[in-house]
């Protein structure tokens, strides 16, 4: 509307083209160097997303091979050739075998306990810190994306302030584009910001998962050194769970045909008595069903 009348009565309205490549050419080198900034930042976390979670599925499925083939094995040498090179679970079991090859050399039961506690944590630890990797710019873009996003809004408003004071009024040809530019780079922030954040709780959370996996596992190679091999987790195949559920149907039928059988089955019982008066032996014999 103001347009129309400063056209109606001045003859030719200004022209101003209004847009986010217009706001961002106002904002200057500055909020193109903050725009390259949250662009980086963006790619950046979309990056570390999708590797980590190719990564933890990895680690995820080589379980499943952990916990079917591995345990079959004789000894833990056997069973890490079962296992996939350069994966987490076969440098815990190659850190307990050569932990175990040292836990001969020591005199103390105790402290060889210990060593091989401590070697299996130290293991842990630096496979959850090969995890964790990367979580830290998650955690960052999403703590500062929004701030350097206002960083390019406080810029835009002062160049809206700028245009306002040389053109000695609040118009708002002059206004709108430096504030425009102000709400664009507001909005890149929050877009740079709630992805990351999101990410850095749900790569959390699965590395959470595959720690508690990690711990276990140890434990199991803790036990099974110190046992000699013995002690072994249950493992339990998809055939071995169908035979399982399989005996557990048939199961109360062979009790009952067995109890039918027994119950059907005479049971035959002797009685001897003896009369002194007579001399004479009696035997009575009893049929029970």
């Amino acid at each position: 509307m103001t347009l129309e009348i400063l056209a109606a009565v001045g003859g030719d309205a200004p022209q101003n083209q209004f847009g986010f490549w217009e706001a961002m050419e106002q904002g200057g080198f500055i909020s193109w160097f903050i725009l390259s900034v949250l662009v980086i930042m963006s790619v950046g976390s979309f990056y570390i997303l999708f590797t980590k979670l190719i990564e933890q599925q990895k680690i995820m499925n080589q379980y499943k091979t952990v916990r079917s083939n591995f345990w079959r094995a004789n000894s833990l040498k056997e069973g890490s050739t079962k296992l996939d090179k350069n994966s987490a679970w076969r440098q815990l079991v190659d850190d307990a075998v050569n932990a175990e090859d040292q836990h001969s050399r020591m005199n103390d039961s105790l402290e060889a306990h210990d060593w091989l506690h401590g070697t299996l944590a130290r293991s842990e630890a630096s496979i959850n810190s090969k995890l964790a990797g990367g979580l830290p710019f998650l955690a960052t873009v999403g703590a500062t994306a929004p701030f350097v996003g206002l960083l390019g809004t406080v810029i835009g408003i002062y160049n809206a302030l700028i245009s306002i004071g040389v053109a000695g009024s609040a118009s708002i040809d002059k206004v709108a584009g430096p504030v425009g530019e102000a709400l664009i780079m507001t909005a890149i922030g929050l877009i740079v910001a709630v992805p990351a954040v999101l990410a850095y709780n749900w790569l959390q959370q699965r590395n959470k998962r595959i720690g508690e996996m990690l711990s276990g596992f140890s434990t199991d190679l803790l036990a099974n050194i110190n046992s000699g091999g013995t002690i072994k987790p249950a493992v339990m195949t998809s055939a071995s769970t169908q035979q399982a559920g399989k005996a557990a149907r048939t199961a109360p039928a062979s009790a009952k045909a067995t109890a039918g059988a027994t119950s059907s089955t005479a049971s035959k019982t002797t009685t001897t008595s003896s009369n002194p008066a007579t001399g004479t032996t009696t035997s009575t014999t009893t049929t029970k069903r």
